[in-house]
């Protein structure tokens, strides 16, 4: 039951509905707004006059990427769905959850000895070590310390935030789970005798992703090269041996390829081919860590 002051406010109803009471204003106008009237924006919700006057003030360049990425159609890859990256949000709960988890003594050291990639894990007859292929990916959720783990889940948070809703939950898992595997192979390539552990090869795969998509639609994207090299070139130079650059290669360049094939086969009726494209590549990423390392260490 309300007073008959509250009834006077009008504040307290819709500007457009004046018969329904709403507490919920615009974040741009601030007016009162109610439930039909809301359009979710990156913060809070807005009202359908202050959507059109976004939607008219767009620039040319994300005129075209909403062309291009939610157009009708036979011409989307798939269209930037609406509501939370689920997958990026995931992947932050889960990774955080075992990195904090790695922090308790003992108990950490036992996750880490799990979790951890070494190529002896792949060559059983040559390391006496246990076959446990899975370590590809399982080192990928494992951190070697809480700045690790901060530094990649903020770039993940930041990153996945943006990328994940342009391509989609399901290519934007395969592109952060294939770019991490890239890493993985490219450590046991290059440095078969070095254990590792982290998210790096995953995010680089999202910053080269990002570059690519970038490049696609017309964007500037010099500030994504920048930070790329600068992160690249600082893991070579100042990692004193404590961060893996083969990583960080090997994510970088497997990332690039999982988005140059996603824009290059972003129509509905070539998902198929999509699909065929990426497992390929997962299969041809298995394919070489069977046999080049086995090489290296026999040589």
């Amino acid at each position: 039951m309300t007073t008959p002051e509250f009834s006077r406010n009008r504040d307290n109803f819709c500007y457009r509905h004046p018969d329904r009471q709403s507490f919920v204003l615009c974040q741009r106008c601030l007016r009162t707004i109610c439930p039909e009237c809301q359009t979710q924006a990156p913060v809070g919700v807005i009202c359908p006059e202050c959507m059109a006057a976004e939607r008219k003030n767009r620039t040319p360049a994300q005129k075209r990427a909403e062309r291009r990425w939610r157009g009708g159609g036979a011409a989307v890859m798939g269209t930037t769905r609406p509501g939370r990256p689920m997958v990026t949000y995931v992947l932050l709960a889960v990774t955080s959850l075992i990195g904090l988890l790695q922090l308790i003594p003992d108990l950490g050291d036992a996750i880490t000895s799990h979790l951890v990639f070494a190529a002896d894990y792949l060559y059983p007859d040559l390391s006496g070590a246990p076959f446990e292929p899975w370590r590809l990916l399982t080192a990928v959720f494992a951190h070697s310390g809480f700045i690790h783990l901060a530094l990649n889940m903020l770039a993940l948070w930041l990153i996945g935030q943006g990328l994940e809703p342009m391509l989609g939950r399901a290519r934007f898992l395969a592109l952060y789970l294939i770019s991490g595997l890239g890493g993985s192979v490219m450590v046991a390539v290059l440095d078969p005798g070095q254990p590792t552990v982290g998210a790096s090869g995953a995010i680089f795969g999202l910053m080269a992703a990002l570059f690519i998509v970038g490049r696609h639609l017309g964007a500037n994207v010099t500030g994504i090269l920048v930070i790329l090299a600068i992160n690249f070139v600082y893991g070579l130079v100042f990692g004193g041996g404590r961060i893996s650059w083969q990583a960080h290669l090997g994510g970088l360049l497997i990332g690039a390829l999982v988005a140059f094939i996603i824009v290059k086969t972003k129509r509905r009726d070539q998902r198929v081919w999509q699909i065929v494209a990426l497992s390929a590549l997962a299969v041809a990423l298995l394919a070489i860590v069977f046999v080049v390392p086995p090489l290296l260490l026999l040589a």
